[in-house]
């Protein structure tokens, strides 16, 4: 039961990190339809962006301190924030009205060029980047877990919470449901789509920087092509939850990071990677729309 026990917690942080991605993921796709591959590498500039700023907050803040923490993951927020709009800008925009593949061709380009850019701007080592100092909690005996997993449990629930009230509560989150409901329809009652799709892009780029900061802390080692792989289990998490559905984003995320780590803990770690694309097989089989995704009728 204790081991159970562990590979849950260990499994929650995993899965909290997924799930900040795939919000990225599901939200573009509920306001354009489309799947930004791009944002996966939206994550691995973030951690980059934490690692650089970190260095210099170190000269006004005490380093490993809660303020120089709570310093650099706004401050990587924020940058990735206006990337994410600059990609919209530059990369998106100028092709809305041409085909969806035209679009996911575009999306995968831009991805190659964050991480070939990443190579040549931060070097293809991986560095290493420890935020937070880290402490062991012991608890009944042998079940251990680590001080960073709280941060990542706690920060990941303040987000989702901050994110449920963005959406539900403010005129730019009315907006972007309208916008995700009819498009045309929003444009006819006043509302601006090209404020609403910027925000729905910088804040799912500030939620994608706050995941690579969060990998940093329990990973501390981060690389130009750290985001390939946890932005694939996001998609997967995306689709599995529903895609276009913020609840069912998060809790895709959770699950399959649960998953993961049971897998890899009871069965073999060999596995880890491949339970991901497995979990996205059975449910394109069996229920493509997702655990809380409605079911589109398609009129043609």
């Amino acid at each position: 039961m204790t081991e159970f026990l562990q590979q849950l917690i260990n499994g929650l942080a995993q899965g909290s990190i997924y799930a900040l991605i795939a919000l990225g993921y599901t939200m573009v796709y509920g306001v354009l339809r489309f799947i930004n591959f791009a944002h996966s590498d939206i994550f691995m500039v973030g951690a980059f962006a934490g690692y650089y700023i970190s260095k210099g907050a170190s000269k006004f803040l005490s380093s490993g301190s809660v303020g120089a923490a709570v310093a650099v993951l706004l401050i990587s927020m924020a940058a990735c924030a206006a990337l994410g709009i600059l990609i919209e800008r530059l990369a998106y925009k100028p092709l809305r009205e041409r085909s969806k593949l035209t679009v996911l061709i575009t999306a995968i380009g831009v991805s190659l060029l964050l991480e070939f850019t990443g190579q040549l701007v931060f070097g293809a080592d991986p560095k290493s980047f420890r935020l937070l100092p880290s402490k062991n909690i012991h608890l009944f005996g042998s079940l251990t877990f680590n001080t960073n997993q709280l941060v990542v449990l706690g920060l990941t629930l303040l987000l989702l919470v901050a994110l449920q009230i963005i959406v539900l509560k403010t005129k730019i989150g009315t907006a972007m449901r309208a916008v995700s409901f009819n498009h045309r329809a929003a444009a006819l009652m006043g509302i601006n789509i090209d404020v609403v799709i910027s925000f729905t892009f910088g804040l799912g780029s500030a939620l994608a920087a706050a995941a690579g900061i969060l990998y940093a802390i329990n990973y501390p080692s981060i690389d130009p092509l750290m985001g390939v792989m946890p932005g694939l289990k996001a998609f997967v998490a995306a689709v599995l939850g529903g895609i276009g559905s913020i609840p069912g984003a998060a809790i895709g995320g959770v699950l399959i990071g649960i998953v993961e780590t049971l897998v890899s803990g009871y069965i073999s770690s060999g596995y880890r990677d491949a339970i991901a694309f497995a979990i996205l097989i059975l449910i394109l089989l069996f229920k493509p729309s997702g655990l809380l995704g409605k079911t589109a009728i398609e009129k043609v």
